[in-house]
């Protein structure tokens, strides 16, 4: 998502198109390389590809993009009909620590499907309704008593959200990045202004819906957010190297993050250089509590697989997950920073969302970014993690133009393009 100054944000990018414990991998780490793109990668996982020829054309993908887009650090992993085509690791984490395959990150909008297929698991349970109003269960919430379950998970509430668009967040966040956030405080910063619009009428992307879905599903399941989705979820789905550890601490080994976005924030001046370490900044505001997770690349690329097809779903709920049937029946309203009209390019269903026949989510936190994406009719799973170099950031530490608002959406497309180029996903125009 266009995130805090478009560099802040765990979601998806809506402006890309026309908008984490546990055990380690079987790589061993990769030598000391030498900064940069002539950085040698690791080897895949197996050190055998089911296909060389794709992952040859996997591997010159991210190559370039690494020069063309000022990537410090990028983590791949492509399977395809559950065969290993490419698992790989570029560039350093630190200076003179390479990059390596069993290395942890925060999974930041990833967990968001999580959380929608624990909802439509109580729905095939029979336990909840998506028609149900969230008041039933958090009625403490303004405009609980107009917005439903569904809703929530499909982000159609009308809620403000309490980042994207809210200056008063946006500045506290920068000042202070490692501030422990309670869902309370934020949702104090949004809730008690006036809906967008009447719910189920419009979209817009806001944390403030599953920030809020959390809280009632943590009350109809009466048990905590991150113990029932480890039990009903992340196990079920073989996650092993997920998990929400409770603060802003990862899992060693760790892939480091640096930013210059505070540039603007802090009056730094342009001529002055600034690239600051941004791997333990608190990500407590970006969804649910007990959602908020690290992950490795194994557990990205499965995830697509799990969620990509509805593993854990009735054939309902899955074509309601990935359904694109807000397509044609969105617009932009003024003074809504997310409003905008949905098209092939880009429809969000519950929780994830569906560009050209691809099934994705692509978060952006704090010099990271990362994506999944799943075409179901090929069976291609691409999990990805990349982190930026200094020269990545502009004069006011926005990223350049040629990075993109969230390069790892934009790699993803192309890793997409060379791997099933009879359906690739939309790319920027």
């Amino acid at each position: 998502m266009c995130g805090m100054k478009i560099t802040r944000g765990i979601v998806v990018m809506v402006c890309g198109i026309g908008l984490l414990a546990g055990c380690t991998s079987t790589n061993s780490t990769a030598p000391p390389t030498s900064p940069g793109p002539s950085a040698r990668p690791t080897t895949n996982a197996t050190g055998l590809s089911a296909n060389p020829t794709q992952e040859a054309a996997v591997d010159k993908t991210v190559q370039n993009a690494i020069k063309q887009r000022h990537l410090r650090a990028v983590i791949v992993r492509v399977t395809v009909d559950g065969n290993e085509i490419i698992t790989r690791a570029y560039g350093e984490s630190m200076t003179g620590v390479p990059a390596t395959t069993d290395m942890h990150f925060r999974n930041g909008a990833i967990a968001i499907p999580y959380v929608s297929t624990l909802l439509l698991m109580l729905v095939d349970e029979k336990k909840v309704s998506l028609d149900d109003k969230a008041s039933k269960w958090v009625p403490e919430i303004p405009h609980s008593d107009e917005v439903t379950l569904g809703q929530l998970a499909q982000m159609t509430s009308g809620y403000t959200d309490y980042v994207i668009g809210n200056e008063e967040v946006d500045a506290m966040l920068y000042t202070d990045p490692f501030r422990q956030w309670t869902p309370e405080e934020l949702l104090k910063t949004v809730t008690s202004k006036p809906l967008l619009y009447s719910p189920g009428t419009n979209w817009n992307y806001a944390h403030t819906n599953y920030l809020i879905l959390g809280l009632a599903l943590e009350k109809i399941t009466g048990k905590k957010m991150q113990d029932v989705l480890q039990e009903k979820v992340l196990g079920p789905l073989g996650l092993t190297n997920t998990t929400d550890p409770g603060t802003p601490a990862i899992p060693e080994p760790a892939l480091h993050a640096f930013t210059s976005e505070r540039r603007s924030q802090l009056g730094i001046p342009a001529a002055t250089p600034f690239y600051e370490e941004s791997t333990y900044w608190n990500p407590s505001w970006t969804i649910t509590r007990g959602a908020i997770q690290t992950s490795n690349i194994f557990d990205v690329t499965e995830t697509a697989v799990g969620i990509g097809t509805g593993k854990l779903l009735s054939p309902e709920s899955y074509q309601k997950m990935i359904s694109t049937d807000l397509r044609g029946k969105t617009k932009a309203v003024p003074g809504c920073a997310t409003c905008f009209p949905q098209s092939e390019g880009y429809s969000y269903g519950l929780g994830i969302v569906t560009t050209g026949n691809w099934l994705i989510q692509n978060p952006l936190f704090s010099g990271e970014a990362g994506t999944f994406a799943y075409l179901p009719s090929q069976k291609v799973a691409i999990g990805l993690a990349l982190t930026f170099s200094q020269d990545a950031f502009a004069a006011d530490g926005s990223f350049k133009p040629e990075v993109t608002s969230n390069a790892a959406d934009a790699v993803w497309r192309e890793i997409a393009t060379v791997l099933a180029p009879n359906d690739p996903p939309p790319t920027k125009k």
